[in-house]
């Protein structure tokens, strides 16, 4: 009997909770106004699978708490108004930013924003990991990020995966969140950060470098594009199995890789998915989501120095467990 998307979710899910149990990390959460980051919280808290930070005032939390009936008596609550941290935060702040020209006064100013706060708390180590964007914009989350954290040294872009848990097997897809119109070079950085992730919670990655054509079956400035960045990848990292430009079909299917890419490490065992730009990235993953019943974790924010996690707006409170439980093993990459 088949396994189903549900069940691949919950042994998928299993598995992180065990990774993240065998070395907690200390995550922050700058959005405590929200209910279901609260909720979220709790459960993380009861379940073990983290050191939670909240940001806000301890007391209109504990007070939201109980109204929720919910235990926050293991989560510690940080003001954004403590003053030692504001000022070493606000210094270090102004100091990466200084070539920009912000002044100590502007830094003060910028950690009244909770994201930059907690920007600044996984920069200076004072936490693990941030979780954000239940209640902001991707754009809130991510903007301190690349002023801060910034991205690895032998990485040039900040890529946006998702684990794609279908019946039996879960796919990791990439990029569907932040780079628009990637070069060949981009690509490659997408591919291999996405290798690298997909390694990181138990899946073999085999690297299909998407396209509307196979081998040789089509052309392009789109095709060759991905011609170019596969070849990069190769030549950057001959460890990981690769193969493109391939079809989705070729690169998932076993019967038809066998007819129009015999002998590929990859086609029709691939299961990580590189899409050559955000468009088709995004409207795949979405369109498999909801027309496939296929459960989507994430997205994982990729190629940062440190970890910082994207929620969607439209989160539930299970969806924002999974993802800082996610959030607490990839974090364990980086420490």
């Amino acid at each position: 009997m088949t396994e189903t998307s549900a069940e691949t979710q919950a042994r998928f899910e299993n598995q992180i909770a065990l990774a993240a149990k065998a070395k907690l990390m200390t995550i922050v959460l700058p959005e405590s106004e929200d209910d279901r980051i609260l909720q979220a919280a709790a459960m993380i808290a009861e379940r073990g699978l983290a050191r939670l930070v909240l940001l806000g005032e301890a007391a209109d939390v504990q007070t939201r708490a109980a109204e929720l009936k919910i235990s926050l008596s293991e989560v510690e609550i940080i003001s954004l108004d403590d003053p030692e941290r504001l000022e070493r935060y606000a210094a270090a702040y102004a100091e990466i930013r200084a070539a920009k020209g912000v002044t100590l006064e502007q830094a003060v100013a910028k950690m009244a924003d909770a994201s930059y706060f907690g920007t600044m708390m996984v920069k200076l180590g004072d936490a693990d990991a941030m979780v954000s964007g239940a209640a902001h914009t991707t754009a809130n989350t991510i903007r301190p990020a690349f002023e801060v954290i910034k991205t690895k040294p032998d990485v040039s872009v900040v890529s946006g995966a998702l684990f794609m848990c279908l019946p039996g097997q879960v796919l990791l897809f990439a990029d569907c969140a932040v780079c628009p119109n990637p070069t060949p070079a981009q690509l490659a950085d997408i591919a291999i950060s996405s290798a690298a992730s997909a390694q990181a919670f138990g899946i073999e990655p085999r690297v299909a470098m998407l396209s509307y054509s196979t081998g040789s079956s089509g052309a392009g400035p789109s095709v060759e594009a991905v011609i170019e960045a596969t070849a990069l990848v190769r030549e950057r990292r001959p460890d990981i199995l690769v193969d493109g430009p391939i079809q989705f079909d070729a690169a998932i299917d076993p019967s038809v890789a066998a007819s129009k890419l015999p002998g590929s490490p990859v086609a029709g065992r691939a299961s990580v998915f590189i899409f050559p730009d955000l468009n088709s990235g995004n409207i795949t993953y979405k369109a498999v989501q909801r027309t496939a019943g296929v459960v989507a974790i994430g997205p994982i924010l990729q190629g940062l120095n440190k970890t910082v996690t994207d929620l969607s707006r439209g989160a539930t409170v299970e969806d924002i467990v999974s993802t800082i439980a996610i959030t607490a093993v990839q974090a364990q990459a980086d420490v």
